[in-house]
């Protein structure tokens, strides 16, 4: 049995167990919470000590694409802002840079186009269980943390999204390893066509050696910061705050 299949069942068997025995509080008591980060710290040191930090995850040749990418996660985000910018084509949309940087950026999608990119054909590995393979291109996000001038005291990268859940904004976050890796990019090409709205238009995070719920849609807004404590629910991103998926989600 792989690595990447172990893990995902092992995540979905902690949190069907959890939730379905009427359990939840319990799972986020602070022992608990605890016992998961320390599994959590010791699963991410112990396979990055294996990989490497800079290892490339698996990639694949055009034929072995997968004939269809099932859409995960929100298929839009349903904002009055984000349907004026879907309607333009993104001509409007700026992507911020910020947080601890020396200088914030807003960059027009058609600006992040001219930039170099990267195209990688990967398979992305849903906590659910299926998995497909597709190619992605996009603009490597350590080359627009380099342009931002990302200070040193920054520890992780916050994406910021356009879609919700209810009231609560989708966000994920990863650390400076997997921010700087090379197949982390800020993907606005799916297939060879410019990124779905059900795929996360105009741009998706993605997270190559990653669960797919941390490869972020929608996203708007990248922000460096010190802490995760004081964001959100402070776990990291939205599937943390609100269940007991890992915010380390490496495959």
């Amino acid at each position: 049995m792989s690595i990447a299949l172990s893990r995902r069942r092992l995540i979905g068997t902690l949190g069907a167990g959890l939730l379905v025995s009427g359990c939840d509080s319990w799972s986020r008591s602070g022992r608990v919470q605890a016992l998961l980060g320390s599994a959590e710290d010791l699963t991410m040191g112990t396979q990055r000590l294996i990989t490497g930090e800079a290892t490339l995850g698996r990639e694949f040749g055009p034929a072995e694409m997968s004939p269809v990418f099932r859409m995960n996660g929100n298929r839009t985000a349903d904002t009055p802002e984000y349907r004026r910018m879907l309607a333009n084509g993104f001509a409007d949309f700026r992507l911020v840079v910020d947080g601890l940087v020396r200088r914030p950026l807003a960059i027009p999608l058609d600006r992040l186009r001219e930039l170099p990119s990267r195209s990688q054909i990967t398979r992305h590995d849903c906590v659910e269980g299926w998995s497909a393979i597709g190619q992605w291109r996009g603009t490597s996000l350590a080359l627009l943390l380099d342009a931002a001038g990302v200070l040193d005291q920054a520890r992780y990268i916050v994406f910021h999204c356009a879609d919700s859940f209810g009231s609560t904004p989708y966000y994920e976050s990863v650390d400076m390893v997997d921010a700087r890796h090379p197949q982390t990019i800020l993907a606005w090409e799916m297939n060879g066509r410019p990124l779905p709205e059900g795929h996360g238009a105009p741009l998706r995070a993605r997270i190559e050696r990653q669960l797919g719920y941390k490869h972020a849609k929608f996203v708007m807004r990248v922000e460096a910061v010190a802490s995760l404590d004081r964001i959100y629910g402070g776990r990291g991103g939205y599937w943390e705050d609100v269940g007991v998926y890992a915010w380390y989600a490496g495959i």
